[in-house]
């Protein structure tokens, strides 16, 4: 199996890997799951002062990266992986989005700096536009951490047990996680909940799908407005289905009455065709059909 391979597109190469090159991912990185290949922008300057920005046009405070120095630094390393543009102004970074980017066999991280980059060679490219929250950094590195960070930790291997992940939150639909406890079963005076304590894992199980709840309706209104309306589609489904089987066991069930069961094998038998559609170069249409 090929490694996830990750470019990441920078001014500033030198904060990599970083983090990453810790723990989970640092890991890893050194057992070869997944390649990081980290690219300079200033290198593709076009003058000889290294130039990679210019003010805007229309006027205003700072800088923007100039189109044709970042499009030659995407070139550079372009294949058709996911090429994406860290701006505070991009879709959410999700869990489902880290998910889908895992499955895939790498991905492309242009950081931004100043003002941000020049807008005809984010459309140029195609760019994916991603945020990872509703606040301003220095730049896109920080940003492209939590990405690659968020990633790799979903590729087969990296984390021990994938029930680990499973779990988590956003991980079983909008729902943040429960909370955790473990030894000493007593400190200062604090107990673990009892129920924790139990053995009884469909008694836990339901501990802590409602203090996910809990938690989730407390903390994060949007995500509790979302699972109650995927919960209720789900009920609406589960009942429109359990309405449609008895008339769907009383047409497949012979047994119930055998003369309607004949009767209705005979209206379902297919038609033989014309002579001609069996040379097989008339097509057949229903009356009414395109």
């Amino acid at each position: 199996m090929s490694p996830f391979r990750a470019d990441v597109l920078t001014l500033f190469p030198e904060m990599f890997p970083g983090p990453l090159g810790h723990s989970l991912a640092g890991k890893a990185l050194g057992e070869g799951r997944w390649q990081l290949r980290v690219t300079d922008i200033r290198n593709f300057a076009i003058d000889r002062h290294r130039s990679v920005d210019d003010a805007p046009f229309g006027g205003g405070a700072g800088m923007v990266l100039r189109p044709d120095v970042v499009d030659r630094a995407v070139a550079a390393v372009a294949d058709g992986r996911p090429l994406i543009y860290l701006t505070p102004r991009g879709e959410p970074f999700t869990q489902k989005m880290a998910r889908e980017l895992a499955a895939g066999d790498g991905m492309i991280l242009l950081c931004g700096r100043y003002e941000g980059v020049d807008q005809r060679v984010i459309e140029a490219w195609r760019m994916r536009e991603v945020s990872i929250g509703d606040y301003v950094l220095s730049g896109g590195e920080p940003a492209a951490m939590v990405v690659l960070d968020a990633v790799i930790r979903l590729l087969p291997g990296v984390v021990g047990k994938e029930e680990s992940t499973a779990e988590e939150s956003f991980s079983q639909g909008p729902l943040l996680e429960y909370p955790h406890y473990t030894r000493p079963a007593l400190w200062q005076g604090r107990a673990v909940p009892q129920v924790l304590l139990s053995g009884n894992h469909a008694a836990i199980a339901a501990w802590r799908r409602e203090q996910a709840e809990a938690i989730t309706r407390t903390r994060r209104p949007d995500l509790w407005a979302l699972y109650l309306r995927e919960r209720q589609e789900a009920e609406k489904g589960a009942e429109a289905g359990a309405r449609a089987e008895p008339h769907l066991e009383e047409t497949q069930n012979p047994e119930r009455n055998p003369e309607e069961s004949q009767k209705t094998a005979e209206t379902r038998r297919p038609l033989s065709p014309p002579e001609s559609s069996r040379e097989g170069s008339v097509i057949v249409k229903a009356v009414g059909t395109a």
